[in-house]
This record gives C-alpha cells, structure tokens and sequence, in this order.
C-alpha cells in the first residue's frame, strides 16, 4: 500500500513503512532547532504507518557524536535505517569546517561500512535565522525530508532483495 505523500517530485509516492523499524540520533546543541528536525521526523514516520515503538531517540551532546552514537544504533539494534539529526551554524573560527567536514565524512562511512542507510539531517549554515528557515520555516523541514529518505531508502534496499 502507498501513501499520498510526496517529497518534493510530484510523482513519488512514499511506500507504507509500517513494518519498519527506525533510529534517529538527534544533536542537544543548537536543540530548539534540532527538536523542530526531530518533531517532523517522528510525525513524517508515523504518517508514514510507523508504529511508535518502531521509533528509536537517542540524544548526543553535538554533531561530532552522531556517528558514534548511529554507528551503536547500527550494531546494538535491529534499525532499518538511521537519520542522523543535527544543526552546526558557522561562526567567526575555523572550527564550523572542521566539525561540518568530520559529521559529514563520518556519516559517509557508516553508509559504506554497513548494510543500512543512515540518512543525513545535519543544517550547515550560514546563521540561526537559516537554521529556522529549514526546520520549519519558509524553506520547508529537513527533518520531514530525512525522513521520507529514509523511507524510501529501507524500501529500495528491500526491492533488492526481492529479485
């Protein structure tokens, strides 16, 4: 059975995702944003028919912890899918590079190391009002989008193992 819902092509679909299992690993820094990314992951999963306690929360002091912490989700549960949730705003150091180049890297290798997808839902910007504007203001909700992904993502790997 498919939903109605749609990303942002009009014509995918979004499959019921109700016999699938999820973790999310959500950043505390930056949390008024990250708890927006999160709040539209979890609604965005259970319209998407997943039951509640098929829904996996941890928490992480900041980004660079998300790849620890999604690398434990992979090996210590039964998850399909892992959406990393995190928000790094640039300030006046170097430091922003430095933590934007190793979350991103990180979660490149958990893709390539394990046989689930780990979804990236970390904002990079330039400043707080962007961060607003992409969890849950005029540029939509990427938390909403990663999850959609990572439907979609578990969906295209079972399609696989059913040829």
């Amino acid at each position: 059975m498919s939903l109605n819902l749609k990303s942002n092509k009009n014509d995918n679909t979004i499959p019921n995702a109700e016999n699938m299992k999820f973790g999310i690993v959500v950043a505390e820094w930056n949390s008024k944003i990250t708890d927006a990314l999160l709040d539209a992951a979890i609604d965005t999963l259970k319209k998407c028919n997943v039951k509640e306690e098929n829904i996996i929360v941890r928490y992480v002091p900041g980004c660079i912890e998300l790849t620890a912490a999604s690398k434990f989700m992979a090996e210590l549960t039964d998850v399909d899918s892992v959406i990393c949730i995190g928000c790094v705003i640039q300030g006046e150091t170097k430091h922003f590079d430095y933590v934007c180049l190793s979350v991103i890297k990180g979660i490149t290798e958990l893709n390539i190391k394990y046989n689930i997808p780990f979804i990236f839902c970390v904002l990079t910007t330039a400043n707080y009002q962007q961060a607003i504007e992409r969890a849950g203001g005029n540029m939509g909700n990427k938390g909403t989008e990663s999850a959609l992904t990572a439907v979609k993502m578990v969906e295209l790997k079972r399609s696989f193992a059913k040829q």
